[in-house]
């Protein structure tokens, strides 16, 4: 299963990694909006938004991509290990 997280903190990026790689998932990380993500999302199975890290026009652009690929999304208000965790919990097994 391929994720990809926006938002979330920068020095959290490879703990995000590795605990999606525990979960069997293959994660892409989105801490910072850099040029077009448009381009660089793909065609993940799930979507996760970190509401409180993420600028709005950020989630405006991923919802968009997400409704045009047909891509499911998971939002949470926190960035923490623990919320990701919960996320992957309820959508991964």
């Amino acid at each position: 299963m391929s994720v990809v997280i926006i938002g979330g903190n920068e020095c959290m990026v490879c703990q995000y990694e590795k605990i999606c790689k525990n979960y069997g998932c293959k994660a892409k990380v989105f801490a910072k909006e850099k040029g077009s993500m448009r381009k660089k999302v793909g065609n993940p199975d799930l979507m996760i938004l970190f509401t409180n890290t993420v600028s709005h026009k950020m989630v405006n652009t991923a919802v968009m991509e997400a409704k045009r690929n047909n891509i499911r999304i998971a939002r949470t208000h926190s960035s923490s290990a623990a919320a990701l965790t919960d996320v992957l919990e309820a959508y991964c097994r």
